[in-house]
């Protein structure tokens, strides 16, 4: 694991922010970090990145309790950006990659191949303020991936984005992962988590409330439910519920006794079938259903 959190603690005189929070964050892994507004996503943040400290509980960071030296392997773009407006892109980008530990001549050698990767090479000598609220994105996407950190902590980055620069940017997501660097993402958007994460954790009222591999909590949330597209009259069968149907279509529930193969075979007793799929639950469905569970 490159980040171990133990039952960790915080609260704001009266406010309880998080409340025993545990959560180990894979290396090499796109981890979501989701939860309504208030929920307590910013205030770990701000404890993983050290501009709060916990009031009780433990981070380990790549085996180790959690040092400010770490800050160096840390990249974090926070969901209210913040760049010096009168200087010029580059210049600000050189001295940001320098916070972070980087050589002068390395700093400009990696600059250089971001802003041809994210085409903006024409942007060296602009001063921020003559950027739109997408190119000032860019730019500060760049001086949080510059210095290659091992932990990319990512707020809500595809605010302001048009569809063409959020499908580059989350391109450009996907390589630094499979580079191998550790990506925890926190967004509103359920179907950016559907597309890049590979474990979540969502938090609710300060508490961890769901947590795991996408993929299972996927699984553990779906109803045992089938869509299928058919030519014929479909009737009542046995172990077969029909939650709606349509013109040709329906969406279907299979009793625990029976086999989807079984299934499969009563079916094509009664209609010719032309789609047939499982219903997955969206990450959408589930955030609102462990919500509103937790919220009761």
């Amino acid at each position: 694991m490159l980040v171990s959190i133990r039952h960790l603690e915080k609260r704001y005189a009266d406010h309880v922010a998080l409340q025993d929070i545990n959560l180990s964050i894979p290396k090499g892994k796109i981890f979501g970090l989701l939860g309504p507004n208030g929920a307590g996503k910013t205030s770990l943040i701000r404890i993983i990145t050290q501009i709060t400290g916990p009031d009780a509980g433990e981070i380990y960071f790549d085996g180790e309790p959690l040092r400010l030296d770490h800050a160096d392997q840390i990249g974090y773009l926070p969901e209210e950006r913040g760049l010096y407006k009168r200087m010029k892109v580059g210049e600000q980008l050189l001295y940001l990659a320098q916070l972070k530990g980087m050589r002068k001549d390395e700093a400009r050698a990696k600059l250089k191949d971001w802003f041809i990767r994210l085409d903006i090479k024409d942007w060296w000598d602009k001063p921020v303020n003559d950027l739109s609220k997408g190119m000032q994105q860019k730019t500060q996407f760049i001086a949080t991936v510059v210095h290659e950190p091992k932990l990319l902590i990512l707020d809500e980055p595809f605010s302001g984005f048009d569809p063409i620069n959020a499908n580059m940017l989350k391109d450009e997501i996907l390589a630094i992962k499979e580079r191998g660097t550790t990506v925890l993402f926190s967004t509103h958007r359920m179907e950016s988590v559907e597309e890049l994460c590979d474990e979540i954790a969502l938090i609710n009222h300060a508490k961890v409330v769901l947590s795991g591999n996408k993929i299972e909590v996927q699984n553990r949330y779906k109803q045992n439910q089938f869509l299928i597209r058919f030519v014929g009259e479909l009737g009542a069968i046995p172990g077969i519920e029909i939650v709606t149907k349509g013109d040709g279509e329906a969406v279907l529930e299979f009793s625990e006794s029976i086999r989807t193969n079984d299934a499969i075979a009563l079916l094509l007793k009664q209609v010719t079938l032309l789609e047939f799929r499982e219903l997955i639950p969206s990450f959408n469905d589930i955030f609102i259903q462990v919500v509103n569970e937790t919220n009761s």
